[in-house]
């Protein structure tokens, strides 16, 4: 299942929601503004083979007990316990008792479960509100959620209809309105109808991302406008990955840079590997350096290193803190580079 959001796209737009030893990435929604009170944030950890949670301090908010810790998304986090996935709430109470194999985060008020081979969706008491029956479900985004019949994709709305009937080879989310689908071998965009907003042309296409849609072609990655699927920026670049905060990372002659929204090069390519842009800063390996294995840092919009390589993983700021990794041990850091777990 994948979240609407920022994604990582090599090429290959792989969202990774579970780090190789458990814990889920951080993906905590904000909640409304006005007067209401702001939910806390919490970030998952794993200490002793178990996972909890702590805040943005570094305190242990709920104490690491669980298998395996997706992050919180609505108020609720999925759990695995004893071989079966459920969910609680930010105090760590249990409020959907473990007893699904595969449960995933809550979006628009509904979560995908798997119970017996097939994939519906419950609410956040529990209660199955679209009947497992699908071979695959999607997050809803926007209304509605991509589904797998047969070998199919199509589309339901919340109360389980179809509204756009099985028809495509693949098919993810909406977002800005369109999403893209599989047909004949080639990837293009429907409406929220199922009109085909623009044609199948693309080898692979993903998610528009602030008016955007990272596409590939012969080979190569480029991006097309929303509006009319017009080619904006070249297909060029061997890798890239969709636009954040106003710029994209892209591979070119073998080392990555940031372009901005009319193709210009803004962060000249001199990295090994660069992630997209979030809170400001981006995580980068520029290569070289005496410890090739703890060689991942910051930067800023400037190019600038703001904080120094040190790190043998890391991923992007979230809520002013990223996991990050060195010498086997999983931490947080804030923007200042300052570890508060």
């Amino acid at each position: 299942m994948r979240k609407s959001g920022i994604l990582f796209f090599i090429c290959l737009a792989v969202l990774v929601l579970v780090s190789l030893d458990g814990i889920g990435m951080l993906w905590d929604i904000p909640p409304g503004h006005g007067t209401k009170q702001r939910e806390p944030v919490l970030f998952s950890i794993k200490q002793n083979g178990k996972c909890g949670f702590i805040d943005k301090r570094g305190k242990i908010i709920i104490k690491p007990q669980f298998n395996t810790a997706f992050s919180f998304s609505e108020g609720l986090a999925t759990v695995k316990i004893g071989g079966k996935w459920g969910f609680i709430d930010k105090t760590g109470k249990i409020v959907i008792k473990p007893q699904f194999v595969e449960a995933y985060w809550f979006s628009e008020g509904l979560a995908s479960v798997r119970i017996a081979g097939k994939y519906g969706y419950i609410d956040k008491t529990g209660k199955i509100i679209i009947e497992p029956q699908f071979a695959w479900a999607w997050s809803f985004s926007e209304g509605l959620a991509a589904v797998q019949i047969g070998e199919k994709w199509g589309f339901i709305d919340k109360t389980g209809k179809i509204i756009i009937k099985p028809q495509f080879g693949y098919a993810q989310d909406f977002s800005e309105g369109l999403a893209f689908v599989k047909i004949g071998g080639k990837y293009g965009y429907i409406n929220k109808i199922g009109k085909m907003a623009i044609s199948p042309q693309f080898d692979r296409a993903w998610s528009f991302s602030e008016g955007l849609a990272l596409v590939k072609i012969g080979g190569k990655c480029g991006f097309i406008d929303r509006q009319f699927g017009k080619m904006v920026i070249s297909p060029q670049f061997s890798v890239a990955w969709s636009f954040s905060e106003g710029l994209a990372s892209v591979k070119i002659g073998g080392k990555y840079g940031y372009i901005n929204k009319t193709g210009k090069m803004v962060i000249s390519p001199q990295f090994v590997s660069a992630w997209f842009f979030s809170e400001g800063l981006a995580a980068v390996n520029p290569g070289g350096g005496t410890d090739p294995l703890n060689n991942r840092g910051y930067i800023d919009k400037t190019g600038k290193i703001v904080i120094e390589p040190q790190f043998s993983r890391n991923r992007a700021f979230s809520e002013g803190l990223a996991q990050v990794w060195k010498d086997g041990n999983m931490g947080y850091i804030n923007q200042e580079g300052e570890h508060v777990w």
